[in-house]
């Protein structure tokens, strides 16, 4: 049975690279699309012109797909979707926003739309603005998170009962066997973060990489609930929103304490103490840097003989 994510994206895999800000640029998502699955370009964390570099490398670094992840709350969103369409990009991931104000202009050029969403609210109005797919992002998954809290165990099984295009699952997925539940729960694929942050193609700091590698279980939190939830390690900034919003911080005290450019302060930059570090609670699981192409095929061979020891139990003994 020809798989309908590969069928969409003419790729190998079920394999997407998530587009994670400052940690996904061309050569990490050119690698993950040589390799068979799709790479995605992150432009949450790139500036218009920034991001058409990016695209164009991408496009003499590869002959497969590949995609952009574009946040629709981006303040330069019009200037961002004309450079996607200029350059001709196939494959466009759009999140963080109303999937209705673009879907429709994007899918008018050729374009192919998948949204993130996080609950069955959000995935009901994706379908009816016409995206191709969703990606349903669990309470595990690092960065900008649901309100609802969640996890990719029960929410894939939600998402797929309540819409009848493909679901792409995220959330907590490291391995093979993460991503054989997820096909066990409904998903036609899977969308991964967290692995792909410390390939060695990822444009994350060294010190970041690190970081991740070093955490343990609990290490990551679900921090600025009154913003826009995100999840991310534990350092000083962290502490500093958790006892800012235990002394009851309203939303205009958290974005002076969030500040400007938190985020390339920490992951892009190396600042492990004051900058912000999004990733996801599966962190906790990473142990080396390796090759995209590695950490896919790993993946892959896992899943496929985690599925051939399942299929020959016999769960009558």
């Amino acid at each position: 049975m020809i798989n309908p994510i590969c069928k969409l994206f003419n790729i190998k895999f079920p394999i997407i690279q998530a587009g994670m800000v400052w940690c996904s640029g061309w050569k990490l998502a050119s690698a993950v699309s040589n390799a068979g699955g799709l790479g995605i370009i992150g432009a949450g964390s790139m500036y218009p012109e920034v991001l058409r570099t990016h695209i164009q490398k991408c496009k003499l670094a590869t002959d497969k797909p590949f995609a952009v992840n574009v946040p629709l709350l981006y303040p330069n969103i019009k200037e961002i979707i004309n450079i996607v369409i200029e350059e001709r990009v196939k494959i466009v991931f759009t999140s963080a926003g109303n999937p209705s104000t673009w879907t429709t202009t994007l899918k008018e050029k050729g374009i192919t739309v998948v949204h993130v969403i996080a609950n069955t609210k959000f995935a009901l109005k994706a379908q009816e603005a016409g995206v191709d797919a969703v990606v349903a992002e669990g309470f595990e998954a690092g960065g900008h998170n649901g309100r609802e809290e969640t996890t990719t165990l029960c929410l894939i099984p939600m998402i797929k009962d309540a819409v009848k295009i493909p679901v792409i699952a995220a959330g907590g997925i490291a391995s093979g066997r993460a991503m054989l539940a997820c096909f066990a729960l409904g998903a036609n694929a899977v969308q991964i973060g967290s692995a792909f942050a410390v390939a060695e193609e990822s444009s994350a700091h060294p010190l970041f990489k690190q970081k991740i590698l070093s955490s343990a279980e609990g290490d990551t939190k679900l921090a600025m609930k009154k913003l826009v939830p995100v999840r991310l390690l534990k350092n000083e900034f962290a502490e500093a929103v958790t006892l800012a919003e235990a002394q009851g911080a309203d939303q205009e005290k958290l974005i002076q304490l969030l500040g400007k450019a938190r985020a390339k302060l920490g992951m892009f930059e190396g600042d492990m103490q004051n900058g912000e570090l999004e990733i996801g609670q599966v962190a906790a699981m990473l142990k080396e840097i390796k090759p995209a192409k590695q950490i896919l095929d790993d993946i892959w061979e896992e899943f496929l003989f985690i599925k051939k020891n399942l299929s020959e139990y016999d769960f009558d003994t």
